[in-house]
């Protein structure tokens, strides 16, 4: 005798509201994050924007003198930009800090990242390594304003070249050696960052693709530029994205150890801004400076935007 089979159950439906309510839980969750991306963002970035436009004395739309500030900014202002060989400037300082401090972070967080899985003591160097990223940038300043010193007494730096009789040297104080000085300092505050985030991502690559590596008869220099720097390709972008977004809003390291000095030469382009909106009071001009970042910043954020839904769509 054939046995009934009982009906299938239906799928169960998403409940929907009745008669098509609206529902204010939407707006509940969403409205303080709104109100706040309005307030600190929306509406400052408007109003910096149409201060851009005018004198800004005081903060105040006082004189509008249209294009003029954009105009100073690329052409007539050489804190900002003045081309020639060598270029010098706010904008080619922070070019150097891109070129060269994201790029060492990087390369050398990823080094060391490599090498300390390698060793039993793994956690304790990490630990070593993290420790500048931890200090405030304030105080990491300070501290190597001691190094740095051009007197033996308190330098560091100059204590140890005098025992060769080298120096004393003022790293700080020569227009040729600031910024060099102050990337070196960024990169030992940073590589520890960079670090923890690509030892995560290297211990995701399966060990059994490096064994076999090693079997085929790959050095180890073919294995970390060949297997272990591609498969670690999106969290190096992403390391290297949220450092170009610190340099290009760098500020406090600059404004502590040498106040855009010696002249200008150390200057940044948010030091430029707070140097021409505040101290000078040329709000206006402050403001210009300030939508050159923005403006900066836009394509990165599409680069890693793109860069997140590219991988996305590959998994």
């Amino acid at each position: 005798m054939a046995v009934a089979t009982p009906p299938a159950a239906a799928a169960p439906q998403p409940r929907k509201a009745a008669g098509g309510a609206f529902s204010w839980s939407v707006p509940l969750f969403l409205g303080p994050a709104a109100l706040l991306l309005l307030g600190f963002l929306i509406v400052p970035t408007i109003y910096s924007l149409f201060l851009s436009f005018n004198r800004g004395r005081g903060g105040e739309f006082s004189n509008w003198v249209g294009f003029d500030n954009w105009v100073r900014l690329f052409t007539q202002d050489p804190d900002f930009l003045r081309l020639g060989f060598p270029p010098s400037g706010a904008l080619w300082n922070n070019i150097l800090w891109i070129v060269f401090y994201v790029s060492l972070t990087v390369f050398l967080g990823l080094l060391i990242a490599v090498m300390a899985t390698r060793v039993r003591y793994e956690a304790a160097i990490k630990a070593i390594v993290f420790v500048p990223q931890a200090i405030a940038a304030t105080s990491l300043a300070i501290i190597w304003r001691f190094v740095y010193s051009p007197d033996d007494e308190t330098g560091l730096l100059n204590a140890v070249l005098g025992i060769g009789n080298v120096g004393p040297l003022s790293l700080l104080g020569n227009p040729d050696t600031v910024n060099w000085a102050l990337i070196a300092v960024g990169i030992w505050g940073s590589v520890g960052f960079a670090t923890v985030i690509l030892s995560a991502a290297i211990k995701g690559i399966s060990t059994e693709v490096l064994e076999a590596s090693r079997v085929d008869g790959a050095t180890e220099t073919q294995i970390f530029w060949r297997i272990i720097v591609p498969m670690v390709s999106l969290p190096i972008s992403v390391v290297a994205v949220t450092l170009v977004v610190g340099v290009i809003k760098l500020f406090d390291l600059i404004f502590v150890m040498t106040d855009g000095g010696p002249g200008t030469a150390s200057r940044v382009i948010a030091f430029n801004m707070y140097q021409e909106a505040f101290p000078q009071g040329q709000f206006g001009y402050g403001a210009t400076i300030a939508i050159v970042m923005l403006l900066l910043l836009v394509p990165i954020m599409i680069f890693n935007i793109r860069r997140f839904r590219a991988t996305a769509v590959q998994q």
